[in-house]
């Protein structure tokens, strides 16, 4: 027989941004308890509302299917003396069979005769199992800071008041956090019936819903809430910020959406608009509304958690709460704009980077001067990228940013503006953090682009330089998050910049102050190092990723071109058969264990494979040395390609350890002349 089964845990508020997290996991823990006790269902599911985490297993069989366990004991030879007794080892698996060793079964098998014993496991009925099986899956969860509450012992999420299992129609009796399982559901804490009985599991949670005013279905408040705000939009003539991270927030924090718009005085949309966003967004949950052309409407749709008699109430409300968020914002700006950006330079001197690295306004110093090198480099305006890297800091000192941390260097771009800089440094100054997470936009100008590297490589300098290597999941500074928008910018916009160039003139900045020797070879390092796990996310092969990196090339577009040459080489049909070539002849000069002369003496060489080997690599040597010169990378191993067929013969036809040592030495010169080709690209012999 199947059945519907229900368990609720009805609990305080709880964390919002967890909340999807935590019953899913609830889901997959349980889930993983009957499928290891073999128990027959069908789909599962889970609701979470901020004061309810439910799972609901449909078609849940009610009955465990009986087993046959074989448990395998010594070997014959083994389990008896010479007179044939039992030894120890056999009667004491027999004893933990609960049988005698003369009760149990022989079994023949490929290596010999063995004791063995089938025991019959009748299944029990799930009922019986249920309660276990709840109490291990909520143990699994991932809680940072489980709660006591009153007298008890136990502890949750957040304190729970009920725990409600049901099979069918009947109780699944049990004891979860110290609350005996019973019918009682609670509702909402001000619409519907706050408490109420539940007669069968297949009622959840469409009863909730009629009698507690409470949708559990955490995905459909979620939808409701994305298309009322939508529809709330469009009156406006606008579009809601329905970020899904908020918009998932939101849904964790109400159990009746319902979806409301309100306004705010239009003189605040003179403060820049991302610090009103911060603060509606951040600290109030609310969306804000955009116009068609992407600017900010003095309106935000928010989200209650009732439906009140008046609607209006409950908007002035919301509208007098944000007034006074918004008016802060107003005043920090106002008061911010009395100062330029290059007049807050000195203040910076009063802000620590490091303890060992100085002041914010060294860094500042020291990104002016790396800024302009960068730009010098990749043929952008130096004097303006110097100039933004001096006041890219600036506006930390200033009240909004203070006040609202996440528009740091926003702030810096609109005091810019308003100071009359020129526009490349003001985008500079807000694009200096960019990338700032894995997909994010690149910085938009080579200016920007310049200060922003400079930004990262002076971090990877420093701290490097103190010998504050990320350990493990440690990296308080982010430094693989640098070192990956470092690579990204210079890889996406193809910029000619070296590695150890950037680390070298990075770390020289700052004078005497870094204690590490292996600055440069470790940033280097570190950096290649990423190159790894930022190439196989992108789905490139590891072998092909490794015979690049056997290279150890340092310019990191230079890198990405050899990549993809190696990928497209791996398609055509002479790949295998050379990389097995070239792995052969690194086995061969390995082994050799002789000086092996630069030049091949022509006059000594046999005709046939041999010559026409020769010929082919000198041919190839001359051709490729532009293709090399200029990065063409893919067509150069194509041409390489066509070496197949003389090397193949030069191995079929030629002994390379001739009994000749200066035949030998000739041929070993060959096979370093051809191994050097493919290496002006990759290590070829690694590919798989």
């Amino acid at each position: 027989m199947q059945k519907t089964f229900l368990v609720e845990i009805g609990t305080e508020e709880l964390p919002p941004k967890s909340l999807r997290m935590f019953a899913e996991t609830f889901s997959a823990n349980f889930i993983e308890q009957l499928d290891n006790a073999n128990i027959e269902h069908g789909e599962v599911l889970w609701y979470a509302s901020p004061r309810r985490l439910a799972l609901k297993v449909l078609n849940l069989s009610d009955t465990q299917p009986d087993v046959q366990i074989v448990k395998r004991g010594p070997a014959v030879s083994a389990a008896f003396d010479a007179d044939g007794k039992p030894t120890k080892a056999a009667e004491g698996w027999a004893r933990g069979c609960g049988i005698t060793v003369e009760q149990a079964e022989r079994v023949e098998t490929d290596k010999g005769e063995w004791l063995s014993y089938t025991l019959n496991q009748k299944g029990q009925q799930v009922v019986n199992l249920l309660c276990d099986m709840v109490k291990a899956a909520l143990i699994k969860l991932p809680i940072p800071k489980p709660m006591r509450w009153a007298a008890k012992r136990v502890e949750f999420i957040r304190p729970s008041h009920t725990i409600t299992m049901l099979y069918g129609a009947d109780i699944v009796p049990g004891t979860i956090l110290d609350i005996e399982s019973n019918r009682i559901i609670r509702g909402h804490r001000f619409m519907g019936e706050q408490e109420f009985t539940i007669d069968n599991a297949d009622q959840y949670p469409e009863i909730l819903e009629q009698r507690g005013k409470v949708i559990a279905d955490h995905n459909k408040r979620k939808a409701i809430i994305k298309q009322h705000a939508e529809l709330a939009a469009q009156k406006l003539n606008g579009t809601a910020d329905l970020t899904d991270n908020l918009l998932e927030e939101v849904t964790s924090l109400v159990e009746w959406p319902v979806v409301l718009t309100a306004k705010f005085e239009e003189k605040f949309l003179n403060v820049p608009a991302e610090a009103l966003v911060y603060t509606m967004k951040g600290d109030q949950k609310y969306f804000p509304v955009y116009d068609k052309q992407a600017k900010l409407l003095p309106n935000f749709i928010f989200v209650a958690n009732i439906e009140s008699k008046d609607p209006n109430v409950v908007i002035s409300g919301n509208e007098k709460v944000v007034r006074p968020r918004l008016a802060d914002a107003e005043f920090f700006y106002k008061t911010d704009l009395k100062q330029s950006l290059e007049d807050r330079l000195s203040r910076l001197e009063t802000v620590l980077f490091q303890q060992q690295l100085g002041t914010v306004k060294d860094k500042a110093l020291r990104l002016e001067a790396l800024s302009g090198f960068i730009a010098q480099q990749i043929d952008a305006n130096a004097k303006l990228a110097e100039r933004a890297g001096k006041l890219a800091k600036c506006d930390l000192v200033t009240n909004t940013v203070f006040e609202f941390p996440e528009t740091q260097g926003i702030i810096g771009r609109y005091l810019a503006i308003k100071d009359g800089e020129n526009s490349e440094v003001a985008t500079a100054i807000e694009e200096q953090y960019k990338p700032r997470f894995a997909g994010d936009e690149l910085p938009s100008t080579l200016v920007a682009s310049s200060v922003s590297i400079a930004e990262k490589m002076d971090t990877l300098a420093g701290i490097f330089g103190i010998g504050q290597h990320p350990k493990g999941d440690k990296d308080p500074f982010a430094l693989r998050r640098a070192a990956i928008g470092i690579l990204r910018i210079i890889v996406e916009k193809a910029l000619p910049l070296d590695l150890v160039e950037l680390a070298t003139y990075a770390t020289t900045l700052y004078g005497d102050k870094l204690s590490n020797k292996n600055v440069v070879d470790d940033i280097t390092s570190f950096m290649q190092g990423r190159f790894r796990a930022w190439y196989q996310e992108q789905g490139f092969a590891v072998d092909t990723i490794q015979s690049v990196l056997a290279r150890t090339p340092t310019k990191p577009a230079d890198f990405d071109a050899r990549v993809k040459a190696v990928t497209h080489f791996k398609t055509l049909p002479a790949a295998t058969s050379l990389a097995e070539a070239n792995k052969r002849v690194s086995n061969i000069l390995s082994k050799a264990n002789v000086a092996i002369a630069d030049k091949i003496n022509t006059s000594i060489l046999e005709e046939g494979a041999e010559g026409e080997l020769v010929k082919s690599i000198v041919i190839l040597s001359d051709k490729l040395e532009p293709y090399f010169a200029q990065g063409r990378y893919q067509e150069a191993l194509v041409e390489l390609a066509t070496l197949k067929e003389p090397i193949d013969a030069f191995f079929e036809d030629v002994m390379v350890m001739a009994n000749d040592e200066q035949i030998k030495l000739n041929r070993l010169a060959i096979l370093n002349k051809l191994q050097n080709l493919f290496l002006k690209v990759a290590d070829i012999s690694l590919l798989q």
